[in-house]
């Protein structure tokens, strides 16, 4: 009988590797990867059954790198496994199309539960956040709409480096565009949030849960 097969994605290898021997005795892990740019073009690829992927990665965040993913397959169950013990995290993780959302620290009691959950189209929550997630849920989802509904993918994209404190140059060599349009991108943002300064956009890429602090 196929074990269902998982694609693991975590910036912090050590951790990634403690994760594999959760994952093994019941999956096929069929790739690790690193950042979120890694994750979408190994999706792609491997089309895994179910993609576990942190939420705080550079150069994409695992909810926008998921959201990208789910535009072209459907299918794919996604949980994150995250520090996050933040109910507005946990609600964007859904929103994205996740199935479950686990804390680290519990991942040696509740990861393998969460992935036969998804498996079977089954929504999984930390019960650490069970209670908020369905309380906070949907003002929290309105709050969220409201404050990055008028960016673009790409402009979140942008948004992302700039807080990671990518040049634009970077930005235009790692998004294969001119720097002329990442330099566009850059004041497109900063004009629909109404901002000056790259600090000032920072703040924001923070409070909205684009990066983290």
């Amino acid at each position: 009988m196929r074990r269902p097969r998982v694609l693991l994605a975590d910036d912090h290898r050590i951790i990634a590797e403690g994760l594999r021997s959760l994952i093994e005795p019941e999956f096929e892990l069929v790739g690790i990867v690193e950042d979120g740019r890694a994750l979408v073009d190994a999706a792609e690829q491997l089309r895994p059954d179910v993609i576990v992927a942190d939420i705080s990665m550079p150069l994409l965040n695992g909810i926008e790198a998921v959201r990208q993913i789910r535009k072209a397959n459907r299918d794919v169950r996604v949980v994150f496994l995250t520090m996050h013990p933040d109910v507005a995290y946990a609600v964007s993780a859904f929103e994205a199309g996740a199935l479950g959302y686990v804390l680290k620290h519990s991942a040696p009691s509740e990861l393998s539960v969460a992935i036969r959950s998804a498996l079977r189209g089954k929504k999984y929550v930390t019960p650490l956040l069970a209670g908020e997630f369905i309380e906070g849920g949907k003002k929290g989802s309105q709050e969220r709409h409201e404050a990055s509904s008028f960016l673009t993918r790409r402009q979140r994209e942008v948004l992302q480096l700039l807080a990671e404190g990518r040049s634009v140059k970077e930005i235009a060599s790692l998004l294969d565009v001119s720097t002329r349009t990442a330099e566009y991108h850059k004041y497109q943002i900063m004009k629909e949030i109404g901002v000056k300064t790259v600090a000032e956009l920072v703040r924001y890429a923070v409070r909205h849960n684009i990066v983290s602090d």
